[in-house]
Parts: C-alpha cells; sequence; structure tokens
C-alpha cells in the first residue's frame, strides 16, 4: 500500500513534530485510468513514525535474510 507522507502543522512550537500519513489504494475510475484513494489518514510524532519505520525496516531484512538461506537450500537441491 503507498503512502504519502508530510509535516504537520501544529499548534505550538512547544508541541513535538507531527506527521500526517495518508494510506493510499490504487484504483481505476470511470474512465479506467488508475487513480490513487485514500483510504485512511493517521497523525503522529514523527520521533514514533520514525521508530516504527526502523522496526518495520530491521524485519523486513530479517525476512529478506531467511529467504535467500532458502532459496540457496533450494538451489543445492536442484543442482
Amino acid at each position: 500500500m503507498a503512502k504519502k507522507i508530510a509535516e504537520k502543522a501544529v499548534e505550538s512550537a512547544s508541541s513535538p513534530k507531527q506527521v500526517e500519513i495518508k494510506h493510499l489504494r490504487s484504483m481505476k475510475d470511470e474512465a479506467g485510468k488508475d487513480v490513487s484513494v485514500v483510504d485512511w489518514t493517521e497523525s503522529k510524532p514523527v520521533d514514533e513514525a520514525l521508530s516504527g519505520a526502523e522496526a518495520e525496516l530491521a524485519t523486513a531484512e530479517a525476512k529478506v535474510t531467511e529467504l535467500k538461506a532458502d532459496i540457496a537450500e533450494y538451489k543445492k537441491i536442484k543442482g
């Protein structure tokens, strides 16, 4: 799912910076053209968004490492 990330204006300078994340979905319009539709929107502190994205990246990198090992094993069996 695609995302559009932007800084969100905060009411006070002492407030932590916020991000607005629009979760997008691709659809076809009446003419058959691809369009992006906002599925849902969320706002959160930028530090929270950053740490969440870093955690997701670490999980994805671990999965890639695991899959590469699986592929190596399959290739050994294939010959």
